[in-house]
């Protein structure tokens, strides 16, 4: 079947799908995200083997170690998978909330209603936690979804797909609520980007060029964020242990994840002391620095160092690399964050509460932490039980995007009988 043949049917099967799913009792939209967890824990085995064809895969056309990174499943990337859906089943459901209801001087009473979005197009690349992530949160939110993930998870996405499906049709809905694009031709892409009669809403996941291209060619709506471009300051008030194991945390945890710090910036007047704290920490995971002038001379010595560039305050590394620059006081650290941040995740290290609350009022990001590593700015972290991806969009949703998220809202009238004079 042609590409585009292929897509269209996918799309017309997802619409008619979310009609099931919007009404979709919530006690059998959370049976089924049960069984999908029982059915991931029962087939790990599988999963880890299908995973294993795509590493190797992805080791002979030479992927980068970040994408490699964000591509392997273990034991407990596993299990987190099952408990995620879990949680998910667990979360109150927001579909047919009714809110802000109001008495009008006519006699009716208007409010809004919470619904589904309707059908979702989530692309992303590599990870294949995705799709059971991107499944369980469309399931409890009564939308239906195309995932389209990366050529290098193929056959990952197609084991995880036939649990999802018999997780759908054990509780009885539909199976085409969740369908995994079953091709690596990205003409796929192109497609459903451009289907709005069948397509809600696009959200991408995945690196720079593929938010571009998107942002460029779609007809559909996005919820997105382009680069995770992430700062930690480190105030003059600080305490030097919380800051040095943040400091650390946000960048080594892992290297290949929006939420990893890219940029640290340090206060002028604790800065040979904290920088003395992390330098050794670094060097033993083998962290690149690029530091200002300032910087650059209290960490003489250090073995991988060189000056930074206007470029490095703009970039985002995805690798064990660093950008480190001395700031004279909060308000240098707000104006380099506000001017070089993706708007993603920016942290704070204070015992000062005046300082704490001024970086949360006025750093202009989706996520503004204290005295909190940025790697925690996650779906799963913030209670959301999963998220569908990070937006640092301004409108509709920002953060992570959990299942209110993935809802609109709707007005809704009761009336007696009223008429308009």
């Amino acid at each position: 079947m042609h590409i585009h043949d292929y897509m269209t049917e996918v799309g017309k099967k997802a619409r008619h799908a979310s009609r099931a799913m919007a009404k979709a009792a919530t006690a059998t939209r959370n049976h089924a995200l049960q069984l999908i967890a029982a059915a991931i824990r029962r087939d790990a085995a599988l999963l880890i083997a299908a995973n294993q064809q795509d590493l190797d895969s992805a080791a002979d056309t030479g992927l980068s170690a970040a994408m490699l990174d964000r591509l392997s499943l273990s034991a407990k990337t596993i299990a987190a998978m099952a408990e995620g859906l879990e949680q998910i089943a667990a979360l109150p459901d927001p579909i047919g909330e009714i809110s802000n209801m109001k008495s009008r001087p006519s006699g009716i009473q208007v409010g809004q209603m919470r619904v589904p979005l309707g059908v979702i197009g989530i692309i992303y690349e590599a990870r294949p936690n995705v799709t059971v992530d991107a499944a369980g949160l469309c399931i409890k939110s009564g939308n239906a979804t195309i995932l389209r993930g990366g050529s290098e998870a193929i056959h990952c996405n197609r084991a995880l797909a036939k649990l999802v499906i018999e997780g759908l049709t054990g509780a009885g809905l539909p199976a085409d609520a969740v369908q995994v694009v079953d091709t690596t031709d990205r003409a796929a892409v192109g497609a459903l980007i451009t289907m709005p009669q069948y397509v809600d809403v696009i959200v991408p996941r995945g690196g720079k060029g593929l938010i571009e291209r998107l942002m460029r060619d779609a007809t559909v709506p996005m919820i997105k964020h382009l680069d995770g471009i992430c700062h930690v300051y480190i105030d003059s008030s600080a305490d030097p242990v919380k800051a040095g194991n943040i400091a650390f945390n946000a960048k080594c945890h892992r290297y290949g994840t929006c939420n990893t710090m890219e940029t640290l910036l340090v206060a002028r007047d604790v800065a040979p002391q904290m920088l003395a704290l992390l330098a050794p920490r670094y060097a033993e995971q083998q962290v690149a620095l690029r530091a200002d002038a300032a910087a650059f001379k209290l960490l003489a010595g250090y073995p991988q160092l060189s000056l930074a560039t206007e470029e490095d305050w703009h970039t985002e590394y995805l690798a064990p690399i660093l950008a480190i620059k001395l700031v004279d006081n909060l308000d240098e650290a707000i104006d380099h964050i506000n001017t070089y941040s993706s708007h993603h995740t920016d942290a704070i290290v204070t015992e000062n509460y005046s300082h704490s609350l001024r970086f949360l009022r006025e750093v202009d990001s989706a996520s503004v932490m204290v005295n909190a590593s940025t790697r925690l700015a996650d779906g799963f972290e913030y209670g959301l039980g999963a998220e569908i991806g990070i937006s640092n969009d301004k409108l509709h949703a920002r953060g992570p995007v959990g299942l209110e998220g993935l809802t609109s809202l709707k007005y809704v009238v009761f009336g007696h009988g009223e008429v308009r004079n």
